[in-house]
């Protein structure tokens, strides 16, 4: 017996904890760390060259303090002399190292620039796809508010370090690697204060590092909070107004701007003592270089020249460090960013292609369920052992109280779940072992909701068949019943239905929904609830449809309307996960029980 077990989605965890221990960040890095080298991969001559030509802009610029201290110690007494070459010529030089530095800068900004927009591209494509890839299970426990915020936030605060910032880091801390190896190749004493001072940086850097990015994670974590509040009340705006819940939802969105207000705040207090820190630890190590290169210069140990060149390097030195503070903060969101974009792309789908997929280009939709047992990830089992025939071309209505498996059901034919053990089959093929694209032609499903995308109501019949022609989709308008108010809609069939279909009505995006299942042409048809959202004229213009619908195919019907199901062969009456009925709407309502006393309570509902 073949099972699977469900997945927790790893990325919702990684949402939810902040406090990570230290054997989760390090998977976390580790799993950046591989999304950055396969999005930088394709782009590695590029990115090299950025590199060469950032190394040659730093190195030129590092030069000049060496040619200052050239000029004072050899040029001058040369020109003195009557001699201006080692003037003239370490001043050539000088331009020359200003030239290359400005044109190498230039370069490296353009090109980094290139590699930037092309990572962002890479990688918001690639997001896209990882959401449309993902199973339903995925779906429904990652908010829809997250997902937003992978592509919004997340993404921008990407692209903030990618424009600006990884070139600002990179060449600073270039540059003071030349300005420290200049020093001590200069005069090793005068580095030697200078290494002095870099261990009270460091330091000082090592904890801001590690508060600042315990505090850009949380940070990211409670933009992602805002994102997901905002998104669910406004996707949910009509029950808002029509239960008052502007003011509670004013409190509640209050509290998330603070927290986020609140993070950020704790965040630029820390700017607020690492930056002072950074400028005071630089001026102390400036003013002890001058006070002993001064006693040197006067003692004779050390050249004028030299101790300019000596200052110079070593106020140089401390400059790149606030830049790169700056810049800091933007790698630390950043980062905090991309562990969130390479757990959401690592996810894997719980319903999976099988490795050698079986063809299935025909299929006659008979169906069988062999011992299925089937939970939601951890919750309570909902089929415990379903056992079921349907046999191609018939017609099943599934009924029964709210919970009792018959969504399920159509959600593992469909195959938006895979079932926890036993099996389930298409014309004897475990749904399992068919290929996706063969499944996805042979059933279809039609909710309650009609979904209709922004477009023209064409766009929206052929999205099973673009490639349909224009005869073959007013053809499927024509066989639900959908084609004249189509006619009578301002562009006829070129009309913009509007954000989710609002421009028609409830019953005419069903005929919309049922003439695009039509043209799809599928072995087996699922109706979950499609008539539930209708009113009588509605439901009685859509029940027309439905005779069309479902000729020759196999259909499983979900209703609570009894209406919709007397155009079943056979209804199945389901109670916690099993058929507890079964038999034609005719032999039941003749009968003694559920479904008899169901049919009694909405005949009575309609006197």
């Amino acid at each position: 017996m073949r099972t699977t077990t469900p997945v927790t989605p790893r990325g919702v965890q990684d949402e939810e904890n902040s406090n990570l221990d230290r054997a989760d960040s390090r998977f976390i890095r580790r799993r950046s760390l591989r999304l950055l080298g396969s999005l930088l991969r394709p782009l590695r001559t590029l990115f090299i060259l950025t590199v060469a030509l950032v190394v040659a802009a730093q190195a030129a610029r590092a030069a000049g303090p060496a040619l200052i201290a050239h000029a004072i110690d050899v040029g001058l007494p040369a020109a003195q002399d009557g001699t201006w070459v080692p003037t003239v010529v370490t001043g050539g030089i000088y331009v020359l190292a200003a030239l290359v530095s400005g044109a190498a800068t230039a370069g490296y900004v353009r090109l980094a620039a290139r590699v930037a927009q092309a990572i962002l591209l890479d990688l918001r494509q690639r997001v896209f796809r990882q959401t449309q890839r993902l199973s339903l299970e995925f779906h429904e426990s990652y908010t829809s508010g997250r997902i937003i915020s992978r592509q919004t936030a997340d993404l921008d605060a990407l692209k903030e370090l990618l424009d600006s910032g990884i070139t600002q880091l990179a060449a600073g801390f270039l540059y003071m690697t030349f300005v420290g190896i200049s020093l001590f190749l200069m005069d090793w004493q005068a580095g030697l204060v200078l290494l002095v001072a870099v261990i009270p940086v460091a330091l000082i850097t090592r904890w801001f590092q590690k508060r600042s990015q315990v505090l850009y994670r949380i940070s990211r974590v409670a933009s992602a909070r805002l994102i997901v509040n905002f998104v669910e009340t406004m996707n949910g705006i009509r029950a808002v107004h029509a239960f008052r819940r502007e003011d509670a939802n004013n409190v509640t969105y209050s509290g998330l701007t603070e927290e986020y207000r609140h993070n950020n705040a704790r965040t630029m207090g820390l700017n607020g003592i690492y930056d002072p820190a950074l400028q005071l630890t630089g001026n102390v190590t400036v003013a002890v270089a001058m006070a002993i290169g001064a006693f040197r210069v006067l003692d004779g140990q050390l050249e004028v020249g030299v101790l300019v060149a000596t200052l110079l390097y070593t106020k140089r030195f401390f400059q790149p460090v606030g830049q790169m503070a700056m810049f800091y903060n933007s790698f630390q969101s950043a980062a905090a960013a991309l562990e969130k974009i390479s757990g959401l792309l690592e996810e894997v789908p719980t319903v999976r292609q099988a490795e050698r997929p079986v063809a299935l280009p025909t299929a006659s939709g008979h169906l069988r369920f062999e011992g299925v047992r089937f939970g939601y990830g951890s919750d309570a089992v909902v089929l415990p052992n379903l056992n079921l025939d349907v046999p191609g071309g018939q017609t099943i209505a599934l009924v029964g109280q709210t919970g009792a498996g018959k969504s399920t059901v159509a959600k593992l034919v469909a195959r938006f779940y895979d079932v926890t053990a036993g099996r389930l089959t298409l014309d004897g093929v475990d749904l399992r072992e068919i290929s996706m694209k063969d499944l996805r032609r042979a059933v279809v499903m039609v909710t309650q909701e009609a979904y209709l995308f922004s477009g023209t109501v064409r766009d929206n019949i052929a999205l099973a068949r673009p490639d349909a022609t224009d005869e073959e989709i007013e053809a499927a308008a024509r066989a639900v019943g959908a084609h004249e108010f189509i006619l009578d809609l301002p562009e006829g069939y070129d009309t913009d239905v509007n954000k989710r279909g609002g421009r028609v009505s409830s019953g005419q995006r069903q005929l919309i929904s049922f003439a695009r299942a039509f043209l799809a042409d599928p072995a087996v048809l699922i109706l979950d609830e499609a008539t539930s959202s209708l009113d009588i004229p509605g439901e009685r213009l859509v029940q027309r449809g439905l005779q069309t619908l479902l000729a020759d195919r196999t259909a499983l019907i979900i209703a609570h309307r009894l209406s919709t199901v007397a155009v079943a062969d056979r209804v199945l009456v389901m109670s916690e996960g099993e058929v507890v009925e079964d038999g034609s709407p005719e032999e039941l309502i003749g009968g003694t029980g559920r479904f008899a006393a169901l049919h009694k309570a909405w005949q009575d509902s309609l006197v």
